[in-house]
């Protein structure tokens, strides 16, 4: 099983996720922001800051996609999906991780064509790593790491997202895979 050691525990996940919700409360209060997560890798992350956060909210989700095993493809599917009225609206969008940022970067053009008020980027993990677009997030859970990650709603082809931690992706007799951000 290519489970590897815990990188975060579920614990550690619940208490950051609860201060970037107070912290995202606090920028936002008392105006009603628009939600968009992006799936399926956000979903846990997504509800659980949900939960925590103490504003009036507008869900929207869109499946964006630019993996193929662990390595980013540079191409981004999905965008022609993007549903949701954001024009002259405050907009999180909520995505599990940065890499490459070629996701996000595309997510925020498309969504300027729509023009909200303003986009701000709130992300579970992110990568040390070059980027390929310059993406920022202003709401970041942890920094980890180039290396591929696997529960808590990220996944391999699919599959470990139901693990409750955040772990190393060790495929079946080899270590962590690094280097997944191209």
């Amino acid at each position: 099983m290519p489970v590897g050691q815990i990188l975060i525990s579920s614990r550690t996940l619940r208490q950051r996720i609860k201060e970037l919700a107070r912290e995202i409360t606090k920028d936002h209060q008392p105006e009603e922001l628009v939600v968009l997560g992006l799936m399926n890798g956000s979903i846990f992350f997504l509800s659980d800051l949900l939960r925590w956060m103490n504003l009036p909210t507008i869900l929207e989700t869109c499946r964006l996609r630019s993996y193929r095993g662990t390595t980013s493809t540079g191409r981004v599917w999905g965008l022609d999906q993007l549903q949701g009225d954001f024009e002259g609206r405050r907009v999180l969008v909520v995505d599990d991780i940065l890499d490459s940022g070629a996701t996000l970067n595309a997510l925020r053009d498309a969504l300027a064509q729509r023009k909200p008020r303003s986009v701000k980027i709130a992300v579970l993990l992110s990568k040390r790593v070059a980027r390929k677009a310059d993406v920022k997030a202003d709401y970041v859970g942890f920094e980890i790491p180039n290396t591929f990650v696997i529960g808590y709603g990220l996944d391999y082809e699919g599959k470990y997202r139901y693990l409750p931690s955040i772990h190393l992706f060790e495929p079946e007799g080899e270590g962590p895979v690094r280097g997944c951000a191209s």
